[in-house]
């Protein structure tokens, strides 16, 4: 009988996350979970930072269609510690730093699915996020950290830092002299304008905000255009006509077809954000007078992260982080996220 008091008294040791008890703001809240256990193949890693991303938002809001299952931890990119690993464990072992990978089962190569199915099986949505003192995941589903970061600047790679490289270097192929145009501050374009810069491409950067856009040349941009005129016309004349080798599309909608007037002959425009819309339209004419490369961006692999650490470390890039914020703070984060930040925003756990 004492025996089983005593037993009764043990309690599982207990972490604090952030979880969905349904769709919305007002069902998301922070509490407290069992500290998982790693199984055969496992690891188990303190986090410790996350970094937010626009779709983050989408899911805790709307769902975006996906397959929750509540509760739901929200979130997909940390950075963090390994602190116990499961048997048959040979990629990490204690003590690594490590960061996740938003497609865990995209290792290479074509990604998964097929034309009537899209994979889309990521952390934070098809799969638990982040947002919680420790995570257990498979160990192909990690990443070396790079040596030369911070994890808060190392949990802003898995999103921003590898849709940027993706869209320029893995598929784009981008080359010194290339000119490559970025729409916006946020975390994917600064990426995008540090890693071409660094490769010797020639940088315009689109922004509504003069003060952003004076940021955005103090990091390294040749060219600065306030978006509020005819952005189009802009990139014509400092280009002498030529237009733009690469287009960093980060609006969307309706946008998709002022980037087409804007693009090279035979250059390419990389559709990566939804901001005006879920619906892509534009004129007909330059898509088939300029015979540009249309491609959709939805991250990138993990062979194309560990690409992207290595020139982390060798190129010196140093990720932009807007802010910090505490981890219990994230309502104030999200609310940042809104606002739209110069860069990345970090949940410091």
């Amino acid at each position: 009988m004492m025996q089983e008091l005593k037993a009764a008294k043990i309690q599982a040791p207990e972490m604090k996350s952030w979880h969905m008890s349904a769709i919305g703001r007002a069902h998301l809240s922070e509490g407290v979970a069992p500290v998982p256990v790693p199984g055969p193949g496992e690891i188990r890693a303190k986090v410790k930072a996350v970094s937010l991303n626009y779709r983050d938002k989408l899911v805790i809001e709307t769902g975006m269609g996906l397959p929750l299952s509540f509760p739901f931890v929200p979130a997909s990119d940390m950075a963090g510690v390994v602190d116990a690993v499961g048997s048959g464990v040979t990629r990490f072992k204690d003590g690594d730093r490590v960061m996740s990978t938003f497609i865990p089962d995209w290792i290479d190569g074509k990604r998964p699915g097929n034309a009537r199915v899209p994979a889309y099986q990521t952390l934070g949505g098809f799969y638990p996020g982040m947002l919680a003192d420790y995570v257990v995941l498979k160990e192909d589903w990690l990443s070396a950290s790079p040596a030369s970061l911070t994890d808060a600047e190392a949990s802003t790679l898995p999103i921003a830092g590898l849709t940027a490289w993706f869209a320029l270097v893995e598929l784009g192929k981008l080359k010194a002299g290339d000119t490559v145009l970025v729409q916006g501050t946020g975390g994917v374009a600064l990426f995008g304008l540090q890693i071409a810069k660094a490769l010797g491409a020639e940088v315009i950067v689109t922004s509504g905000s003069d003060e952003k856009l004076a940021r955005a040349k103090a990091l390294g941009a040749h060219h600065g255009i306030n978006r509020q005129g005819d952005w189009v016309a802009a990139v014509h004349k400092l280009t002498q006509d030529r237009g733009a080798d690469h287009i960093l599309e980060i609006a969307g909608g309706a946008n998709v077809g002022r980037s087409l007037e804007a693009v090279a002959v035979e250059g390419i425009v990389s559709v990566i954000g939804v901001l005006e819309g879920f619906e892509i339209s534009g004129p007909v004419f330059p898509l088939l007078m300029k015979s540009p490369v249309i491609q959709g961006i939805s991250v990138g692999h993990r062979r194309a992260l560990e690409d992207l650490v290595r020139a982390v470390d060798h190129l010196g890039l140093k990720p932009v982080i807007d802010r910090t914020y505490a981890f219990r703070d994230l309502p104030a984060a999200l609310d940042h996220l809104d606002r739209g930040p110069f860069g990345k925003i970090v949940i410091d756990v």
